[in-house]
């Protein structure tokens, strides 16, 4: 009787042995931009590197090879779990992020990581309340460089720089500041800007550094203009289907958490530093950028201050403090470009 007792304990302990380990969960990435593109070779692939490591290949993300559909359908993508990562620009989608306001505001500062990092602990701090995320995972939240003014011809000087000019520009803040400083705003994705100039379907583009050269676009314009403090910003996010979130092990949530957010966050500021040194050093010699006047900066100020108001207005309708949150962004950018 003892013998088979043994018997059976061995097989069983044999079984036990012979289970695998459990398997590894494998996630999904979409993506919309080319993979050269720095969101994708310098925070993208890096990102699902670093949550590859972190949970020590317990999770892996892969990036599609292809996109999965156009960009403003990137964040529903996430939330209905065709792609368990996404990421986007919360403009592509009007209306639907009202906190992604305070982010975009102008004259914010020069620097994509003060801000990036600033807005993701304004966010998880002060803004999260809003609910607007409350469908996903939020892994990050950041904008690019500071967005500058670029035309084919003409002078950019004085208040009236822009005025009567057909800009290109995205979605978020910058149409009603294009509008609100005399420019004619020409809807447009960041792929279509070549074709928009070439063609004389705009003027000239609201555009960071980075994108002017990544998009080929110096030969297409003629003169620049730099907006201390940014003429807006464009707040991106990254975001996980919360289900598929909420499937991981506490453990390897914890691993995921110690890469993303603020961290991921820097990661994506210090990128589009990086590209828009780049994408300025690229101008050298082919196209004139000067810098916006004390003159001009009033006038900008002082007709640009009902948008501003408007937007704060719309961030306090979802029941944030909204001078508060402001404040705290300030704050923060401060502390970080000291």
């Amino acid at each position: 009787m003892s013998n088979r007792i043994i018997s059976t304990a061995a097989a069983v302990l044999a079984l036990g042995l012979a289970v695998p380990a459990a398997a590894e969960t494998k996630l999904t990435v979409a993506n919309w931009l080319p993979p050269s593109h720095p969101l994708v070779s310098e925070v993208i692939v890096p990102m699902t590197e670093s949550i590859a490591e972190a949970t020590g290949g317990n999770v892996v993300p892969t990036i599609l090879p292809a996109p999965l559909g156009p960009p403003p359908a990137h964040f529903d993508f996430a939330v209905n779990g065709v792609a368990d990562i996404t990421f986007g620009v919360q403009g592509y989608s009007p209306g639907r992020f009202k906190t992604t306001n305070l982010a975009e505001l102008p004259f914010l500062g020069d620097s994509a990581e003060a801000i990036s990092v600033a807005y993701w602990n304004t966010w998880e701090e002060m803004l999260k309340g809003a609910g607007e995320y409350d469908d996903v995972k939020v892994l990050a939240l950041f904008t690019h460089g500071p967005g500058e003014i670029f035309v084919k011809e003409g002078d950019l000087e004085g208040p009236d720089a822009i005025k009567g000019k057909k800009l290109r520009v995205g979605g978020g803040i910058v149409h009603e500041v294009a509008t609100t400083l005399g420019a004619v705003p020409v809807e447009g994705p960041s792929s279509k800007a070549y074709e928009l100039l070439s063609q004389g379907v705009a003027d000239g583009i609201l555009f960071p550094y980075e994108s002017v050269n990544f998009f080929g676009l110096i030969p297409q314009l003629n003169k620049g203009l730099a907006v201390p403090g940014g003429l807006y910003n464009t707040s991106f996010y990254i975001v996980m289907n919360k289900a598929k979130w909420e499937s991981l092990s506490a453990q390897d949530q914890k691993a995921i958490n110690s890469v993303t957010g603020e961290a991921l966050a820097r990661v994506a500021g210090q990128m589009w530093d990086r590209a828009d040194a780049k994408g300025k050093a690229a101008m050298d010699g082919k196209l004139e950028v000067a810098t916006a006047t004390d003159a001009q900066m009033e006038a900008w100020e002082t007709a640009l201050k009902p948008v501003i108001d408007a937007k704060m207005e719309e961030l306090a309708s979802t029941g944030i403090d909204a001078d508060a949150a402001l404040e705290h962004l300030k704050a923060g950018i401060a502390a970080e470009t000291k």
